[in-house]
């Protein structure tokens, strides 16, 4: 079937967009953002987190999570990251695009948008995330594209290719730790292959790690479905000592998140950052032989 886009009512929010292909669906809200609170196949569960006590909710001063997938630009700095996107966004469809515009941000003098590309008939989709600098001085900064997932799930994210010493004696990428970062947090798996990271509803602390991936993906397992994301590497400096994906969690969630390498922005001008999801129906367990077995064909 053609790409479908229909204006909803969804979780209180009476403006929201639903775009399918009829397999896949993804919902944005257009009263509060850029964001995208929904995605999943059609008919089943939301991959994205949603928080009950903001849905519905706009206007305000305060940043609200609301939930889902946002844009926010690194490095993470207290008020300018958290600039409320609790007002309306406009947006444009072209029977291929939907692209959401929010206003420029009063606080930072940067505009956000988010454009998704959804394939016609496979159960993949490009979002395309895009911040323009309407100051008039150049800005530093990164696009850092956040996921907010559904709790309950399991990230996976490969290590770099084993290689033998003494052939190979560079370091192979920074790990990146936050000052809560415990390591020995059972929801940590540190593999040969793959560092995994359990979201727990009953944790009682957060944890963060960030790390620069060459291999350019990362996932999400949530009950018998997939979540992948890929995106390409790019061997440039980027913010928190040199990281392009990181993972947080508490009780509520887990972020799968990518960052775009640190930009300077002239006035008028603008940086790109892409990722591109695929959903899944295929369950992996912890082990890495299954990880091999089932995520790496879809990576390939």
């Amino acid at each position: 079937m053609p790409l479908k886009c229909e204006k909803i009512a969804y979780k209180g929010w009476p403006n929201c967009l639903r775009l399918t292909n009829g397999k896949l669906e993804i919902v944005v809200a257009t009263d509060v953002g850029p964001r995208i609170i929904r995605f999943g196949k059609v008919g089943s569960q939301n991959f994205m987190k949603e928080f009950p006590q903001f849905l519905g909710k706009t206007g305000g001063q305060d940043w609200c999570i609301y939930g889902g997938h946002r844009l926010w630009h690194a490095p993470e700095v207290a008020p300018r990251t958290y600039a409320p996107d609790n007002t309306p966004v406009d947006y444009k469809w072209d029977s291929k695009a939907l692209k959401l515009i929010q206003p420029t941000e009063p606080t930072t003098g940067i505009a956000k948008e988010i454009k998704i590309e959804m394939h016609p008939s496979a159960q993949q989709v490009t979002i395309t995330h895009r911040l323009i600098n309407k100051n008039s001085w150049e800005v530093e900064l990164a696009p850092w594209a956040l996921s907010v997932m559904a709790p309950g799930g399991r990230a996976i994210i490969p290590q770099e290719e084993y290689r033998l010493h003494p052939e190979y004696l560079l370091p192979a990428r920074p790990l990146v730790l936050w000052h809560y970062t415990n390591m020995a947090d059972k929801r940590w798996t540190w593999g040969e292959k793959y560092i995994q990271l359990t979201q727990d509803p009953s944790a009682k602390t957060k944890q963060k790690v960030g790390l620069y991936n060459s291999r350019g993906w990362a996932a999400y397992a949530l009950k018998n479905q997939l979540f992948v994301k890929r995106y390409k590497p790019i061997c440039a400096p980027h913010a928190d000592m040199g990281c392009n994906t990181e993972l947080f969690t508490n009780n509520d969630m887990l972020e799968l998140e990518t960052l775009g390498p640190l930009t300077n922005i002239a006035p008028g001008s603008k940086v790109d950052h892409v990722e591109n999801w695929s959903l899944h129906d295929v369950k992996v367990s912890t082990r890495e032989s299954d990880i091999d077995k089932k995520i790496l064909p879809l990576i390939k």
